[in-house]
C-alpha cells in the first residue's frame, strides 16, 4: 500500500470510487490507498497458485479468487484485494456481473513483496484473523523460497507453520496439497 491519496471517507464513498476509478484501492478505516503494480516474478507465483487452487476446487462448492476481488473485513472496517483467496460461502458458487465482494474467505494467499510485507504481516495479518470464516492466511515468499501458514486451531488461537523447499504444501481447510516446485514454477528462483 501506498500513503493515503484522498481524505477519510465513508465505506460508500469508498465503493463509489472504486467503482469508476481505473486504479484499484484498499480502504481501512476511512483511509484509502492507491495500489501499486506487482513484480513479473508477484506475478507468476500468483497465477501459480491460482492455476493450483482453481483445479483442485472444480466440482466443489468452493471458488478462487485472484487479485482484482475485494475483500471485506468488517470487524476492520477494511477493504483489501488479497493476491488469492478461496471462499466456500454459497452466495458464490455461482458469481454475477454485479458481485464485487468477499465477505466470507476460507483461506487468504499474500505472496510478499519489500514493499508490501510489513503490511501483510502485521494489518492484514490482525484484520484477516478477526474474519471468522478464515481457516488459513498463507505468506509466500516473493525473492526467497519460502511458505508460511497460519492456521485456526478452533478456539484456541493459530498455529505457524514455515515451510522450506522440500516440505510438501497443504492447505488442510481445503484438503490441498502441493509442493515448492508447481508454486514457484518460472518464477526464477533455486529450489
Amino acid at each position: 500500500m501506498q500513503v493515503a491519496d484522498y481524505t477519510r471517507m465513508n465505506e460508500q464513498d469508498y465503493l463509489t470510487l472504486e467503482a469508476r476509478s481505473p486504479v484499484r484501492h484498499e480502504y481501512v478505516d476511512g483511509n484509502v490507498y492507491a495500489m501499486t503494480g506487482a513484480s513479473l516474478r508477484h506475478n507468476v507465483i500468483t497465477g501459480n497458485i491460482f492455476a493450483l487452487l482453481r483445479a483442485h476446487l472444480r466440482g466443489t462448492p468452493c471458488r478462487a479468487f485472484v487479485s482484482d476481488a475485494k475483500l471485506r473485513v468488517a470487524k476492520a472496517r477494511a477493504y483489501y484485494y488479497p493476491d488469492v483467496m478461496v471462499t466456500c460461502d454459497p452466495r458464490h458458487q455461482n458469481v454475477g456481473p454485479a458481485d464485487a465482494v468477499v465477505e466470507a474467505p476460507k483461506v487468504v494467499i499474500e505472496v510478499l513483496s519489500v514493499t508490501t510485507e510489513g503490511t501483510d504481516r502485521r494489518e492484514k495479518l490482525f484484520a484477516y484473523k478477526s474474519l471468522p470464516s478464515l481457516e488459513e492466511y498463507v505468506l509466500v515468499g516473493q525473492d526467497e523460497a519460502r511458505i508460511e501458514i497460519h492456521r485456526r486451531r478452533g478456539d484456541i488461537g493459530w498455529e505457524i507453520v514455515t515451510l522450506a523447499p522440500g516440505d510438501p504444501v497443504e492447505l488442510r481447510s481445503l484438503e490441498f496439497r502441493s509442493d515448492f516446485p508447481a508454486i514457484y514454477e518460472e518464477a526464477g528462483l533455486d529450489l
